[in-house]
């Protein structure tokens, strides 16, 4: 529990302090809640920028340290309105953190964030694994972007946690620093309206869904586009006349691409195209922008040219991951009551007919979202889900069910900011009914009844995905994984304590960490002295798992379910 909260204290007090720096030195006086995106983005570039270095990762601790501290120093008294920034951000900072610690609560335990949803988080522990020790890893020389994994390695040597702890922090920590950054379009609400939103918006239910995942690098791409897009909305409102007024937008780019690679710019590329065609801004800040980006994204050109090749872009590779189908772009809206984003209406506990009225009360209140940031003339949230909606379609058609999945929750923040921001802004200036009229009448109820209702709703479903959220083992080996090598096919009996087992969903993991041959799994109290029948290897959970092998295996076949073949099938990290 210590490391975990250490290392998302440690993430969020870096970002904060270097993305408000970085903020500063483009020329802005007053504090910007555009700081936690712009912070996280530059992290992953300073961290993949230093991993490699000699230290196995103690440069780039060093480094976010030293930079941390300058940036503190270059803050201190130049920065207004920080008293105002500490009000509307704690509440939001403490509600966000109590809701993303609420899986760990749930399984009393702190660990890897969804073992049995989701097998990915084997191959980015491994990889995480393979920086800190200096070694190539199979995610490094498929040029798969490594910003986050650099972010765990500062961690795990700044610190001294282990790769588990640096991982579940830097979760947590985004979802935190996504809550926060919808401050940048709410902050001007009221306290309680401001903080749901901020805390809808950050932690939507797809969002929530894939953080219960243990998905990582969706969650940040989901916070990079919402941030790059309030980004862009800032340089026509606080940031007016200021030369670098798009290098912020510029720097989320930056992090977008270290995190997801050259498919992250889509969604960021697609807002930026539609919000230049309507908006026309001059081209001398957008030229400074552009330089910053391409200067500070060239080291990784040959890597996102190697990633092209990665197959989950295969259009006839695995499709499905771990899902079980397409699930519903009407997710998207928030109101969707399944602790498991990959179940149809109706086949949980809550009837399809619940799911179909949510879904009514939330398109019309997207499409009066719509509505009324295009009166308002919300240029840069329209073209942000413009773009989300064009990268949803084309996933949808030309990509597989785990694309369009990803296209679904990189897009929800979008979706909730355009319910939530006139939903929950007092007034209406741009429209303004006659008093004592049914439209007024209707107007002041929707005020005082469907923001409610749609906070509350919104909100149940995205604490039940958290509520729902497994949690794996506390700790990490590839000696598993290099077992895999050895043992082949097997079979191979795994023998391992009551506690991983039935407390840390340590089944699901273990049968991954050794797919591809016949896996049985048993706990010290069932595992006799002699291996079952089959059985040509013995792993044990001592000592961080010991390998033997049986010399006069017994005849006959293995009774164990074939569990690694199984898990499998779900496919490796994408």
């Amino acid at each position: 529990m210590i490391g975990t909260y250490a290392a998302v204290a440690a993430v969020c007090v870096s970002a904060l302090a270097l993305g408000q720096a970085a903020i500063g030195l483009c020329g802005a006086r007053r504090w910007s809640w555009l700081a936690p995106v712009v912070g996280l983005a530059l992290l992953c570039a300073l961290c993949w920028g230093t991993v490699r270095l000699p230290g196995d990762g103690l440069v780039s601790a060093v480094a976010v340290v030293a930079l941390t501290v300058a940036a503190v120093a270059y803050l201190w008294g130049r920065v207004e309105g920080t008293g105002e920034a500490l009000a509307a951000g704690w509440p939001v900072a403490l509600v966000a953190l109590l809701a993303a610690s609420l899986p760990f609560a749930a399984e009393g335990h702190f660990g890897i964030l969804g073992t049995s949803f989701n097998p990915d988080m084997s191959q980015h522990l491994l990889t995480a694994d393979r920086l800190v020790e200096g070694h190539p890893s199979q995610l490094l020389s498929q040029g798969y972007p490594l910003g986050p994994h650099s972010i765990v390695v500062a961690l795990n040597k700044g610190l001294g946690i282990g790769l588990v702890q640096g991982f579940s922090g830097l979760t947590v920590a985004v979802a935190i620093l996504a809550c926060l950054t919808a401050l940048a379009a709410l902050a001007d609400l009221p306290l309680l309206p401001r903080t749901a939103g901020a805390l809808l918006v950050g932690l939507a239910y797809v969002v929530a869904s894939y953080f219960a995942q243990g998905a990582f690098k969706e969650t940040m791409q989901a916070l990079f586009l919402l941030g790059f897009v309030l980004a862009l909305r800032e340089s026509t409102r606080g940031w007016t006349g200021l030369p670098l007024r798009f290098v912020p937008a510029a720097l989320i780019a930056v992090g977008s691409v270290y995190t997801y690679s050259f498919p992250g710019l889509i969604w960021l590329g697609g807002a930026a195209v539609l919000w230049l065609i309507v908006t026309r801004p001059p081209l001398r800040p957008l030229g400074l922008a552009f330089l910053t980006f391409f200067v500070l994204i060239a080291p990784e050109i040959g890597r996102m040219v190697d990633f092209h090749s990665f197959e989950t872009f295969d259009p006839n590779g695995p499709g499905l991951g771990n899902l079980f189908g397409q699930i519903s772009p009407f997710e998207a809206l928030g109101i969707w009551p399944s602790g498991d984003l990959r179940l149809a209406p109706g086949d949980g506990a809550v009837p399809a007919p619940v799911y179909v009225v949510g879904i009514i009360f939330g398109v019309g209140l997207f499409i009066s979202g719509l509505a009324k940031l295009w009166i308002d003339r919300e240029r840069a949230i329209l073209a942000g889900v413009g773009a989300a909606a064009l990268a949803y379609l084309a996933a949808r058609v030309g990509g597989t069910p785990y694309t369009a999945a990803k296209a679904i929750e990189i897009a929800a923040p979008m979706v909730a900011l355009t319910i939530l921001l006139p939903l929950l802004s007092r007034g209406r200036p741009s429209f303004e009914p006659e008093a004592g009229t049914v439209v007024s009448l209707y107007v002041k109820f929707a005020d005082r009844v469907t923001a409610p209702a749609f906070v509350l709703a919104a909100g149940v479903c995205s604490l039940l995905a958290l509520a729902n959220a497994p949690v794996g083992p506390t700790s990490f080996s590839p000696r598993l994984s290099e077992y895999r090598k050895q043992v082949g096919e097997g079979p191979t009996l795994v023998i391992a304590s009551p506690e991983l087992l039935e407390e840390q969903h340590g089944s699901p993991f273990l049968s991954w960490e050794l797919r591809g041959g016949r896996v049985c799994i048993q706990s010290t109290e069932e595992a006799s002295g002699k291996p079952p029948a089959g059985v040509r290897f013995v792993i044990r959970e001592a000592d961080g798992w010991t390998l033997t092998k049986v010399v006069h295996p017994p005849a006959g076949e293995t009774p164990c379910p074939l569990i690694a073949e199984r898990q499998a099938r779900q496919g490796p990290a994408r």
